[in-house]
């Protein structure tokens, strides 16, 4: 139960840390799954097709997609944990930054993977 006391809404900052902490294990485990799953792909493709140098580009691949889910996670439990329950200056330079670093890696992860930056349309294949 959520109840409010005179030092504030200790109850709402409880369940708000309680859904921070969940998301980041969200995020975690959705880096680490999806860590395993790509890799049993890699060696399931590797043993059936050969062809190393395809196969590890489509590993990176797919491993960065992993990633930049868990990381999306990892970005609004920062997010649910800062803003919703404590807003000082001081941790709202250390979301800023959190955030920022976090951006920057989604953004190098999304040129790795797609070989265009997120705001670039996909180019369509010329049929030639």
């Amino acid at each position: 139960m959520i109840t409010a006391s005179p030092g504030g809404f200790k109850g709402l900052d409880y369940a708000m840390k309680t859904i921070a902490v969940g998301l980041e294990v969200v995020g975690v485990a959705i880096i680490v799954l999806g860590a395993l799953v790509t890799f049993g792909v890699f060696l399931k493709r590797l043993r059936k097709e050969g062809g190393l140098e395809e196969l590890v580009h489509q590993f990176r691949r797919d491993l960065g997609l992993a990633i930049l889910l868990g990381l999306e996670f990892l970005i609004a439990s920062d997010i649910v944990g800062t803003v919703a329950v404590s807003l000082s200056f001081h941790d709202l330079g250390i979301l800023g930054l959190l955030i920022g670093i976090r951006t920057f890696l989604s953004f190098a992860l999304q040129l790795e993977t797609t070989g265009r930056w997120p705001w670039q349309k996909a180019s369509l294949p010329t049929g030639d």
